[in-house]
Order: C-alpha cells, then sequence, then structure tokens
C-alpha cells in the first residue's frame, strides 16, 4: 500500500484557496499509444482523491482548471467528448457522496452558457444542491478565460459607474475583487501547474498576483495525492513577503 506522506504538514499554516491548472491528459493518451480522451477518462479519476484529500486537509477552496474558454476550439469530437465525461462525472455516485460526506460547496467560475444544456443542468442543480454546505468550495473552471472574465469585469463596474452606484475615485483593488468570477473566494495562495509547462494558459490571472507556484513535471493522470501533499508541504517552506524584505517580514 501507498504510504501518504501527511505527517509533514503543518496544519496551522494551509493554503486558503488553491487552484490547480490539470495539464497532460493528452500526452499521458500519446505516450501509451491511446486516443486523446482515454487521457482525459483517466484524468477525471484523479479528480476524487485530490478533492478528498484537500478537504480532509482543511483548505477552504479548490480550483480545478477544466475546460478554458480556448478549448473550444479543439476537434469537435473531442469537444463533445469532454462534455459527456463532465456529464458522467456529475452524475457518479461516488462524486455525490463525496460532496455530501465533506460537506463541500459546488461551484462554477466561466461562460457556462456555453455549455450544453444537458450538461449545464446537472451543474446548476448541484450547485443549488450544495448550497448550504459549509466544507470546502470545489470550483470548476469551464469554458474560462481570465481575460474574458477582466473585461466582464470592467463592464460590470463600468455599468455601475453609469448608474451613478460607484464614484470613478472609488475604484480600487477591492473594487476589482468583489466583480469577478471569484468574488467571496478567498485569496489565492498557490497554483500548482501538472506536466511541466511553466505558464498559466489565461488562468486566474489577477487573483494570481501574490499566489505561488508549483510546476511538476507529473502528467495528470499521474498526479496522485502524495504529489498534491508535496506541494503542500513546498508552500509552507516559502517566505511569503508581498512586496517586503526579509528583514520587515522576520520582525512583524
Amino acid at each position: 500500500m501507498k504510504k501518504t506522506i501527511t505527517g509533514k504538514i503543518d496544519s496551522n499554516n494551509l493554503p486558503e484557496h488553491v487552484a490547480i491548472i490539470m495539464d497532460g491528459n493528452g500526452r499521458w493518451a500519446k505516450k501509451r499509444f491511446l486516443p486523446r480522451i482515454a487521457g482525459h477518462h483517466e484524468g477525471v479519476k484523479r479528480v476524487e482523491p485530490i478533492v478528498t484529500t484537500a478537504a480532509k486537509m482543511g483548505i477552504k477552496a479548490l480550483t480545478l482548471y477544466s475546460f478554458s474558454a480556448e478549448n473550444w476550439s479543439r476537434p469537435e469530437k473531442e469537444v463533445s467528448a469532454l462534455m459527456k465525461l463532465l456529464d458522467g462525472f456529475m452524475l457518479d455516485k461516488h462524486i455525490s457522496d463525496l460532496f455530501y460526506d465533506n460537506e463541500i460547496k459546488f461551484n462554477i467560475i466561466g461562460k457556462i452558457e456555453r455549455i450544453p444544456e444537458y450538461v449545464r443542468t446537472k451543474l446548476l442543480q448541484r450547485i443549488e444542491d450544495t448550497k448550504k454546505h459549509t466544507g470546502m468550495v470545489l470550483t470548476l473552471a469551464l469554458s474560462y478565460g481570465s481575460q474574458d472574465e477582466i473585461i466582464e469585469c470592467v463592464k460590470h463596474i463600468v455599468q455601475k459607474v453609469k448608474e451613478g452606484k460607484l464614484e470613478p475615485s472609488a475604484i480600487d483593488a477591492e473594487t476589482i475583487d468583489e466583480n469577478l468570477m471569484t468574488a467571496g473566494l478567498p485569496k489565492l495562495d498557490l497554483i500548482i501547474r501538472t506536466s511541466g509547462e511553466f505558464r498559466v494558459s489565461n488562468f486566474l490571472l489577477w487573483q494570481a498576483a501574490y499566489s505561488e507556484f508549483y510546476f511538476t513535471e507529473k502528467l495528470w493522470p499521474e498526479f496522485d495525492e502524495n504529489e498534491f501533499i508535496k506541494a503542500i508541504i513546498d508552500f509552507q517552506g516559502r517566505q511569503r513577503r508581498f512586496g517586503k524584505t526579509d528583514e520587515q517580514i522576520n520582525a512583524s
């Protein structure tokens, strides 16, 4: 049996909000001479153990980059298969039990109106069913692009100014936070990216301003609970300065 390395985690120094760019499903399949969708099927299997580990660890919010706005440009057959996988994820009894056993609250960011209705209905129902849950918030970024999010945020703020509900001089970072799709979620502390790539891929650009990053060579279907715990331990070894000097941090 694989040993989990939970003993090294400081429960008093957990990231409140962790986001994961789940990359590498296609490459995982290609390495095994399998069709790309086989990699996506394998990738879906990794969600439950990672969500369970995060929830039991005490992390307040976990956001998974599940389907980007740019992913709509992929071959129609692959997009259709991904939507069916998402539909199956919502119907899976183990996932339902996971939400209720751990009091997980479900959330979505992105242009959900582009998601096929047969899937969108289930997503919205899951949000409704879990809205009173008090545990970790699990957010799926679906049909999501951070630049689109920021554009929509600006439009909302401009509209408030036009309606006289907001003075331009009062606009600050908090105003932006309150008008993003992630409003109400804790500040983003840690972004994990699998597959060895070193880019954010239009994901939570504003929110990532002072986030820590953890990059791993493991492809998403290979990313297990131990690797997630390693990322948390690595985070706990960082000195987060937020623009201050070492001397200022040490003196505080």
